[in-house]
């Protein structure tokens, strides 16, 4: 087992999914990988005042600014990357973007007009585990990657913006968080991994548009898995086990997000599907997990104490 570090450079960030591009990094099955992102602006500076820009290491930004993509040697399509989260340790600045712009969200609330943004700047102190922003309110952190994933298709490039159901990407789950691994089945020969778009602090749903957006430097473990206990995108977290949808259609979503769990919850307790559903009912969390990228995020959360035997 190796151990390896790469940094956000020109050289080796993108705004897309893309497979055809040169990998920038390649490891071993088990190896750890220490990865030093931006900001999903790639902002290579702290912003010095609320709704200021600053200089952007792509200057497209037509996606996240995210680095990769990363080649694990071997792996294949039908095998799972299974992306452990050893340590995460964000910068000691971000922002959170807010109303200004035409979304769904902006729309019903009435907040599309430019002179209703809300840009919050933030000074993070990793060692408190706190974030306090230009009006004097803080928050607790929970760092996590809010893009992990791999090129939905072998060819073509591949917005970074939406989560799929194919490659993941764009998750943005609150609870993968230190401790976590995240499983994502292999898209392309040697999965080619993309990671970045920092937060050190989220709520379930990212309601804004953006979490508390910042630079993190990112420990993982990059495994391969044979056989996995459910089909598509799952977690296993310290929170407990997560199944995932992600659609247009928010019943869509949040059917797919039940499905994997009750199968997870079946195989698991050598029950019925019904029988598990009927577990799920009183055992596990649906939560909305984002609303930002005009396709709904859905998880399933099953505590890991929840089902006593």
């Amino acid at each position: 087992m190796t151990s390896h570090r790469i940094d956000a450079t020109p050289d080796t960030v993108a705004d897309v999914f893309v497979a055809e591009r040169t990998p920038v990094l390649r490891v071993e099955p088990g190896d750890t990988v220490t990865a030093r992102t931006l900001s999903a602006a790639g902002y290579t500076e702290r912003l010095s005042e609320p709704g200021a820009e600053a200089p952007t290491l792509i200057p497209s930004r037509r996606g996240h600014c995210l680095v990769g993509p990363i080649a694990v040697a071997g792996a294949r399509p039908g095998q799972v990357l299974a992306v452990h989260f050893d340590e995460l340790v964000p910068d000691d600045w971000g922002y959170t973007g807010s109303g200004g712009v035409d979304s769904p969200v902006t729309r019903a609330l009435g907040l599309t007009d430019p002179a209703d943004r809300g840009p919050l700047l933030w000074d993070i102190d990793t060692a408190a585990g706190t974030a306090h922003n230009q009006l004097g309110l803080g928050v607790r952190t929970a760092p996590f990657l809010g893009v992990v994933g791999l090129p939905p298709e072998p060819t073509g490039e591949h917005s970074t913006i939406p989560p799929r159901p194919v490659g993941g990407g764009n998750v943005d789950c609150r609870e993968l968080v230190a401790g976590a691994t995240l499983f994502l089945p292999v898209t392309v020969p040697d999965a080619l991994l993309s990671v970045g778009d920092g937060h050190a602090a989220q709520g379930d749903g990212e309601v804004s548009g953006t979490a508390v957006e910042c630079g993190m430097t990112t420990t993982m473990t990059l495994s391969l898995v044979d056989t996995a206990p459910v089909s598509g995108i799952h977690a296993d977290t310290p929170a407990g086990r997560i199944t995932f949808g992600f659609d247009a259609d928010l019943n869509v979503a949040t059917t797919t997000a039940l499905d994997a769990m009750v199968d997870w919850i079946a195989g698991d307790h050598d029950i019925t599907r019904a029988e598990a559903l009927a577990m799920a009912s009183v055992a596990v969390s649906m939560r909305v997990t984002q609303v930002a990228n005009r396709t709904w995020g859905v998880h399933a959360l099953l505590p890991h104490d929840a089902i006593l035997r």
